[in-house]
């Protein structure tokens, strides 16, 4: 078949590249510095953009050491305080300086800077986990974090490397303690649910109390008011009534001289009397 053509332009680039360097052009890209050597021997760093070297007195380039910042994501299988395995992922990010010395360092002092950094990972991962148990695992995954950034950090700085990031992205129980945690987790749900379905009816019931101890005070209220209205008009009836037959017996003696108050009274209560005998006679009263 036919060649990607992506593929093609890389490799015409790269003899392009190769053809230009043997004649001492070299043209270094934004994202990466060059180290020249002379016979063998450090002798520059070459940033962005045209540089000449001299093939005729022994310079060449080694190689380009890329400034972009890189990332790698490791695995650490590891096991906790209280004897529950579980695999942390962590997320390391990480660049070359910048400056002369540590393109040094890092093109010199290390050849695979990514399994150096797995491995001082993988170390701090496996001597601090198993000192925390499971549930304080995903409570401190920031400490964790901190300590793996500052042991990269001193670690691979002598080989021109900055640490910018370490964050813990994942914490994975294996799937039987995964499973029980779900069903913890769960029963404490329901547990909290029922509490507060609970105290929503406490709450319910207080309230409805509440109501009806006030309605009865109201109505409690009103009736003592209506009492009170209908004693004052039972006690207006009966000084009415006193004041009718005040008057009576005063008409009733000016009228007719020599009859006192007593027999005027007498007098006057017959009608209520022959009313009463009436009454007791239409409805009579069942006697014991």
């Amino acid at each position: 078949g036919s060649a990607c053509p992506d593929t093609s332009v890389r490799s015409l680039n790269r003899l392009s590249t190769t053809a230009m360097e043997a004649c001492g052009c070299v043209i270094t890209s934004q994202d990466e510095r060059k180290v020249v050597e002379r016979c063998g021997k450090f002798e520059d760093v070459l940033d962005a953009g045209f540089s000449c070297v001299l093939p005729c007195l022994c310079q060449f380039v080694k190689g380009a050491i890329s400034t972009r910042i890189q990332m790698l994501e490791i695995n650490a299988d590891t096991k906790t305080k209280d004897n529950v395995f579980v695999g942390i992922k962590v997320a390391v990010q990480y660049q070359v300086n910048g400056d002369s010395q540590s393109i040094q360092d890092a093109m010199y002092k290390l050849t695979n800077p990514r399994a150096q950094i797995e491995s001082y990972v993988l170390d701090v991962v496996r001597s601090s986990v198993p000192k925390i148990d499971l549930d304080n695992v995903f409570l401190e995954k920031e400490e964790i974090a901190a300590s793996i950034k500052e042991m990269l950090g001193e670690t691979m700085g002598r080989f021109g490397y900055s640490i910018l990031a370490t964050p813990v992205t994942d914490i994975e129980p294996n799937m039987e303690v995964k499973r029980a945690m779900n069903e913890i987790n769960k029963a404490k749900r329901l547990r909290q649910a029922a509490v507060d379905e609970g105290e929503a009816i406490k709450i319910r019931s207080i309230k409805e109390a509440e109501a009806e101890a006030a309605r009865t005070e109201i109505q409690a209220k009103a009736d003592a008011e209506a009492k009170f209205m209908q004693g004052q008009g039972i006690a207006r009836q009966r000084q009415a009534i006193v004041s009718g037959l005040r008057d009576s017996v005063n008409c009733f003696k000016a009228d007719v001289a020599g009859v006192d108050s007593k027999q005027v009274i007498g007098v006057l209560l017959v009608p209520q009397r022959a009313g009463f005998v009436l009454c007791a006679r239409v409805f009579p009263v069942a006697r014991r």
